[in-house]
C-alpha cells in the first residue's frame, strides 16, 4: 500500500501499579535481568494489550534468557516509524492487533519470512499468504444491544440493517477502530463500493451523536443505555463483563446470520522485521508466542480473544462454531480500500 496506513487506535493502560510499571516500559523498554546477562536482546514494537505482551516477555526472558525491551504504541503509528526508520529498523519484531497493518508492512518488503514450524501452529486460513507472518489469536464480530431500549426480535441479523432508519439515533459505532476496517472491506467484496459507501453513510445518519472513539466506549455507552445497539468484536464485551460483573450488565451479544459480510473474524498476529539484526532471536520469539505455553499465556489474559488451539473463555461461542463470512486474509488485505471509503464517508 503507497497510502495511509490504517487508522490510529488507542492505547490501552490500565490503572494502579500496573499502570506505573507499563509507563516505565514505555519509556525505557521492558527488558528483564536477562537483557543484561545474555548479551542477547529483542526490541518489540506492540501494538497488542500491554498488560499481555508485559507477561508473555516476562516468561519468554526466563524460558531463553533473551531479554526483550518492548515499545507499545497504536499499531498503525509503529507501522509508520518501521517505514521512516527504513533498514535497519530499530524493531525486531512487530506484535498487532490486527492483519491490516501486517499486510501493509509486507507490502512494503518488511517482514522476514517465518520459520515453517511457527506458521504450521495455526491454521493457514489465519497466516500470512505470503509466510511473512503468523495468526497469534482472533476476534469475531458480534451485535451488542440493550434488551431495555430494543426488543431481541429487532436486533440487526445482518451489517446491512445497521443503515435501516429504524435505527435512527440507536446505534453507537466506533469507526476509527482498526477492528472495524475488515467489516468495511468485507461489506465492499460482498456489494461493491458504491453500495458500501451508501451503507456507510446510513449507518452514520443512525448513529448521530453516538460515534465514538473507540470500542471500549462503544459497549460501555450500550450499557449504559445511552444507545441501544453496535457492532464490535466479542472479547469487549467479555472484557467490560470481566470488569463490571455479571451483576453489572445491562447488554448480551449476538452473532449476525451466517456467512453475513459484517461477521467477520479479526486476526492478532505477529512478525519479524526482514532487516532485523536478531534474526534468531525474533523468530523464537514469534514461535513463542504461537507455543503452548505462550497461548496458554493468552488465554488467561483479560482480553478474551480466541485461541486456535485452545477452550474459548466460559460462555463464549467456541471458534469452531464460528460462522463468519469466508472473506480470506489477503482479501482483507492492508485495509487501505476500508480507509477510504470511512474517510468517503466523512467517518474518518
Amino acid at each position: 500500500m503507497d497510502g495511509d496506513p490504517p487508522p490510529r487506535h488507542r492505547l490501552r493502560i490500565p490503572g494502579g501499579a500496573l499502570a506505573v510499571a507499563l509507563l516505565a516500559c514505555l519509556a525505557g523498554g521492558c527488558g528483564g535481568s536477562a537483557h543484561q546477562g545474555s548479551g542477547q536482546s529483542l526490541t518489540v514494537y506492540n501494538g497488542q494489550y500491554p498488560q499481555t505482551t508485559a507477561a508473555l516477555v516476562s516468561a519468554f526472558e526466563k524460558a531463553t534468557g533473551i531479554g526483550v525491551k518492548v515499545r507499545s504504541n497504536e499499531e498503525a503509528p509503529l507501522a509508520d516509524e518501521i517505514v521512516l526508520e527504513g533498514s535497519p529498523s530499530r524493531a525486531d519484531v512487530i506484535y498487532t492487533e490486527n492483519s491490516p497493518v501486517l499486510e501493509y508492512l509486507q507490502g512494503k518488503g518488511l517482514l522476514a519470512h517465518l520459520d515453517a514450524s511457527t506458521l504450521a501452529r495455526t491454521p493457514a486460513a489465519y497466516d500470512s499468504p505470503a509466510g511473512d507472518w503468523v495468526g497469534v489469536s482472533a476476534r469475531a464480530s458480534v451485535v451488542i444491544y440493550n434488551p431495555k431500549l430494543i426488543a431481541p426480535s429487532e436486533v440487526p441479523t445482518t451489517a446491512a440493517e445497521l443503515a435501516d432508519p429504524r435505527y435512527r439515533g440507536k446505534l453507537a459505532l466506533a469507526p476509527a477502530e482498526p477492528d472495524f476496517q475488515p467489516i468495511v472491506t468485507s461489506m465492499d467484496r460482498r456489494h461493491g463500493k458504491t453500495a458500501t459507501l451508501k451503507w456507510l453513510e446510513g449507518i452514520k445518519a443512525n448513529s448521530g451523536n453516538h460515534i465514538y472513539s473507540d470500542n471500549e466506549a462503544v459497549v460501555s455507552e450500550i450499557n449504559r443505555g445511552t444507545a441501544a445497539v453496535g457492532i464490535v468484536e466479542q472479547f469487549y464485551w467479555y472484557r467490560l463483563r470481566a470488569e463490571l460483573g455479571a451483576a453489572g450488565m445491562h447488554t448480551k451479544i449476538s452473532f449476525l446470520a451466517p456467512r453475513d459480510p459484517g461477521y467477520v473474524v479479526g486476526v492478532s498476529g505477529a512478525a519479524v522485521l526482514r532487516n532485523s539484526r536478531h534474526q534468531a532471536e525474533a523468530q523464537k520469539f514469534v514461535a513463542f508466542l504461537v507455543s503452548p505455553k505462550g497461548q496458554a499465556i493468552i488465554g488467561r489474559s483479560i482480553e478474551d480473544e480466541y485461541l486456535f488451539h485452545g477452550p474459548a473463555s466460559p460462555g463464549e461461542l467456541p471458534f469452531d462454531r464460528l460462522q463468519p463470512n469466508s472473506i480470506t486474509i489477503a482479501q482483507l488485505g492492508d485495509g487501505a480500500a476500508a480507509t477510504a471509503l470511512l474517510r468517503k464517508a466523512g467517518l474518518l
